[in-house]
């Protein structure tokens, strides 16, 4: 009998060479980010941002996205159209483009000044994606087609007549383009699952990038439910930073900046509001640099450094460090690239790396900021005023974190008294409850695993974060005994390395007190604690509504809907059904086996899937201006349910 060949050994038979695309499907997450919705989504911004370059380099005026009942969705504009002569390497330059990884224009800087496309892997990693991928191109009054099956060409470009032209999808839905490219495509169910393109999320994403290039048409349809949505914008960037500050009391018109530095071009737009929280976009070349990076430090540099010289040029307190500038602050940092020398820390481009886009940003940012700020003296005071409020209460907030950790320190114990903590040390494995009322947090603590489960009561209704500054979030009781339990401290001492537990449970009772509480807590999670939320630590629990009961067989029903699909099942039998009004009329052992017991709970990740518009129904619900509360509830009223 032959001797098995040990998996440990290593040698020239374990060396793989994944050709073409190959790796795309081997390593998906590597190319998009990830194989659930958003990189599903990624998929249609790789495409919609081919689109988009030849918007920025002045040759397409309109970007088409349709979404199709059958799965499909489309992309089209009228740009010059993708070259179809015949590449250097035997075939057409379309077929190198949708099938070779590293394979674009976009490394010449003759042919894109300035793109969101990188590496040359955004359409052919698409195409790889893909169950079925077509591409249509107008180009010297011809059109012409490939089709592709999981990246694999099903046939030679050709140029469309008769029938096939007539029946062609560029035809049928833009007869008129003179040029252009279109491209369909079906996502593969083997990699993406059941997940559905998303009609509010590619919304957000057009108008994200008409805001940023002015006078760019972007239409988006759906098939389906036959809703269209079509997005223009004089202002450009400007326009982008009103719409953040719309439900908030801006102290200024928006000041714009702009100007070409060594090849970078920079456009920057801000407006200080009478809000706490800040919201500051940063783009290079249109992508949405979510992380930050070189330009983003830039601006926030130049921001402080004019800020500070002209209060000591003024002879103003010279107090103000950079975190007290951010409150009430909304900003649009714009950088555009040579797509050969801009550099992102991965294909799915969240951070900018370039240190020349920091220098280029400051010296624009600081040469306009100090001519606005001298040339417009009243809206400086207010800009002035804004900051030295904001340095008052960061002093303040100081202050009475230093007298919390004082009487801690004095008082033998770090923790608060209300905390039953846990065992476990490692916050990888522990995890915190937040509950609400103490007779729940009396049942919580007999129900949990005092192994890994800490429980933190909270009594009474919680400070709206969302109208008070940090000295008076500090004071207030429940939020100072949060902070400290969590152990990560809040504002300018903020350390998320320091957190205590990797799983934060919000488990508050299923009425309208409780989501009341709920949600001003995740507004405090969201303005002080984001890096919480976006590490994927926040969760909410759900709690059953009913207990239903039939014969000896209990059945835990958490919301309506299961509580009939339940009842309908066991018609004809004597069923016994009890309403939970709160989490306080569960015994510990109800509450373990329906709402703490990790095998079987229920709980919801909190996750932030548009920056702008959780900023902006958070500053809605929770703000100071009544009338878009109201007219966000009229709208919505339909939809809420009566909690009798």
């Amino acid at each position: 009998m032959p001797k098995a060949k040990s998996t440990s050994e290593y040698d020239a038979s374990k060396i793989r060479v994944l050709e073409g695309l190959d790796p795309v499907r081997k390593r998906p997450g590597m190319y998009i980010g990830s194989t659930d919705e958003r990189g599903l989504h990624q998929l249609l911004i790789e495409i919609t941002d081919n689109s988009v370059d030849e918007a920025i380099a002045g040759f397409a005026k309109n970007i088409w996205v349709k979404i199709h009942r059958d799965g499909q969705v489309s992309i089209t504009d009228d740009g010059r159209g993708i070259p179809v002569t015949k590449h250097s390497s035997g075939v057409s330059a379309l077929e190198v483009a949708m099938t070779k990884l590293h394979a674009g224009a976009k490394f010449d800087d003759t042919v894109y000044q300035a793109s969101g496309g990188l590496h040359g892997v955004g359409a052919s990693a698409v195409n790889a994606l893909s169950s079925w991928m077509r591409v249509e191109v107008r180009r010297d009054n011809k059109l012409y087609a490939q089709e592709y099956k999981r990246g694999r060409p099903q046939f030679k470009v050709k140029e469309l007549k008769g029938k096939e032209l007539n029946a062609s999808y560029s035809q049928k839905f833009h007869p008129n383009l003179k040029t252009g490219t279109t491209t369909i495509f079906i996502p593969n169910k083997k990699v993406f699952g059941k997940h559905d393109f998303s009609f509010a999320k590619i919304k957000s994403s057009l108008r994200e990038r008409s805001y940023l290039l002015a006078r760019l048409f972007c239409h988006l349809w759906d098939e389906e439910t036959n809703i269209e949505c079509h997005f223009y914008f004089d202002g450009g960037i400007q326009s982008l930073v009103r719409h953040l500050n719309r439900k908030k009391r801006p102290l200024h018109q928006p000041i714009y900046l702009s100007n070409q530095i060594n090849d970078i071009g920079v456009e920057i737009a801000l407006q200080y509001n009478d809000g706490f929280s800040e919201n500051i976009k940063s783009f290079a070349n249109v992508i949405n640099t979510k992380d930050g990076g070189a330009h983003l430090t830039g601006f926030k540099m130049a921001l402080t450094r004019v800020i500070k010289d002209y209060a000591n040029k003024n002879k103003m307190s010279n107090e103000v460090i950079g975190e007290d500038l951010k409150e009430g602050l909304a900003a649009v940092v714009f950088v555009k690239m040579k797509p050969n020398n801009i550099q992102f820390e991965s294909q799915t481009k969240t951070k900018l790396n370039n240190p020349e886009a920091q220098s280029a940003v400051f010296s624009v940012m600081k040469e306009g900021l100090e001519i606005y700020l001298e040339e417009h003296p009243r809206e400086a005071r207010r800009i002035m005023e804004k900051a030295f409020l904001a340095a008052r209460a960061r002093l303040a907030a100081r202050a009475a974190r230093e007298t919390v950790i004082r009487k801690t320190a004095f008082g033998g114990t770090s923790l608060p008294g209300k905390l039953a903590d846990c065992q476990e040390t490692d916050p990888k494995k522990s995890e915190l409850y937040i509950v609400e009322g103490d007779s729940a947090g009396g049942s919580a603590k007999q129900a949990r695993d005092r192994k890994f489960q800490a429980i933190l009561p909270i009594g009474g209704k919680i400070l709206n974060t969302e109208r008070a500054r940090l000295d008076k979030i500090i004071n207030f009781q429940e939020l100072r005994d949060l902070i400290i339990a969590l152990g990560m401290g809040v504002g300018e001492s903020l350390k998320p390395e320091k957190l205590r537990y990797h799983r934060i449970i919000i488990m508050v009772d299923a009425d309208v007190d409780g989501e009341h509480i709920a949600t001003l807590l995740l507004t405090f999670f969201y303005r002080h604690l984001q890096s919480i939320i976006k590490n994927n630590h926040l969760y909410i629990a759900m709690p059953p509504l009913y207990k239903i009961q039939v014969g000896k067989e209990i059945y835990y029903a958490y919301n309506e809907k299961e509580k009939d699909e339940f009842i309908r099942k066991k018609e004809n039998k004597k069923i016994s059904i009890q309403r939970y009004k709160g989490l306080g009329e569960m015994n510990p052992k109800q509450l373990w086996e329906t709402t703490m017991n990790p095998k079987i709970r229920i709980l919801k990740q909190i996750i932030i899937e548009d920056a702008t518009q959780a900023d902006e129904v958070f500053t809605t619900l929770m703000g100071k201006e009544v009338p878009p509360r109201r007219r966000f509830i009229q709208t919505h009223a339909k939809m809420a349910t009566i909690d009798i």
